[in-house]
């Protein structure tokens, strides 16, 4: 799915273009100095903040454009932008019994555990997300598994400034898509829809959460929580592959007990659902592929699953009952874990 949103996005930052703290990135390695980016939000920084030798930034001709995918211009001077929810992802081919099966994301994140999935989206589509059992989680498990490379066109982040000048609450979606040209009742104006309503909805007990809206935003709510000596780890695939059988192999490595994961939203521009719980695990996994292809996947468990809807999508899949056994899901490329190191 792709928004034409008109050039008339901007932030004119005027006076300010040689002021580096606007860019995300050099706010991260202030923050974070001793924390590698990972390729999850390196691919998501617009090509044009590049921190000069000089210490600016350039912030483009008197503005930022919101996810500018370049030679992709719409009619009337729009540009395309890409808001399918990230490209990455964990596809699961549906097998026998005992198998995993396809979940369709649909219009409510998997990983909004307060939302009870339809049947409907228990069936084949390419936006997958896998949950398995903790107990599954050691060298020798076979999973079948797609990885899919993320695109290069997804939605951006913004300099916090523009963020914050933008509108993000149910109460204002009509401004929202007027701002970004979306027409209203059209299956884009409904995508920002469920997304500020997911973001919106009351967290579950032991929770912590925020829907940021720009990487300066991230680094904050996760140091909040974490302090500032972090990994940022997402899971990197380095070619994308056909469907093929995985097996984990040696090496699989708690990261933590204690983390922040940020799930990447579908939206106009780089928005991420980020929370903390008291009940997760974080796993780095490595996965060999029948080709010879090696994937180091990242994997959260929740340990208490109790406060989630009992239709769940990982219930359905798992055929498990609330807080009794630890779920796990591996993370798409597009979403990041925060660990103390």
């Amino acid at each position: 799915m792709e928004f034409h949103i008109l050039p008339i996005v901007t932030f004119l930052m005027l006076g300010v273009a040689a002021n580096a703290a606007l860019s995300p990135e050099f706010y991260w390695k202030s923050v974070l100095p001793t924390t590698p980016m990972p390729k999850a939000i390196t691919d998501l920084l617009l090509p044009d903040w590049k921190e000069e030798k000089d210490g600016s930034v350039d912030v483009g001709n008197g503005g930022v454009t919101v996810g500018v995918e370049k030679g992709n211009q719409g009619q009337g001077g729009g540009t395309d932008v890409n808001v399918g929810g990230g490209n990455g992802g964990v596809n699961v081919h549906a097998g026998p019994k005992g198998k995993p099966v396809h979940v369709a994301v649909g219009p409510h994140s998997p990983f909004d555990y307060n939302y009870g999935a339809s049947e409907t989206q228990l069936r084949d589509e390419p936006n997958l997300v896998l949950f398995f059992l903790e107990k599954n989680l050691h060298h020798g498990t076979k999973l079948d598994l797609h990885f899919s490379q993320t695109s290069n066109a997804e939605a951006t982040f913004l300099p916090r400034p523009l963020a914050d000048s933008i509108p993000f609450t149910s109460n204002k979606v009509n401004d929202i898509l007027h701002r970004f040209s979306i027409k209203a009742g059209s299956d884009e104006a409904q995508v920002v829809k469920n997304t500020i309503s997911e973001c919106e909805r009351p967290i579950i007990r032991g929770e912590e959460k925020r829907c940021v809206t720009s990487l300066e935003s991230m680094v904050d709510f996760a140091t909040s929580k974490l302090g500032n000596n972090v990994d940022a780890i997402s899971t990197n695939v380095k070619k994308e592959s056909e469907w093929q059988q995985y097996k984990i192999a040696a090496g699989v490595k708690k990261l933590g007990e204690k983390s922040v994961v940020c799930h990447k939203e579908k939206y106009p521009y780089a928005v991420f659902y980020c929370h903390k719980s008291d009940s997760t695990k974080a796993y780095s996994v490595p996965l060999e592929g029948g080709d010879g292809s090696r994937v180091k996947a990242v994997a959260v468990c929740h340990t208490d699953t109790s406060n989630w809807n009992p239709k769940h999508l990982a219930f359905q899949v798992l055929k498990v009952q609330p807080g009794t056994v630890p779920v796990c899901h591996f993370l798409p490329q597009d979403h990041v874990v925060f660990v103390p190191k």
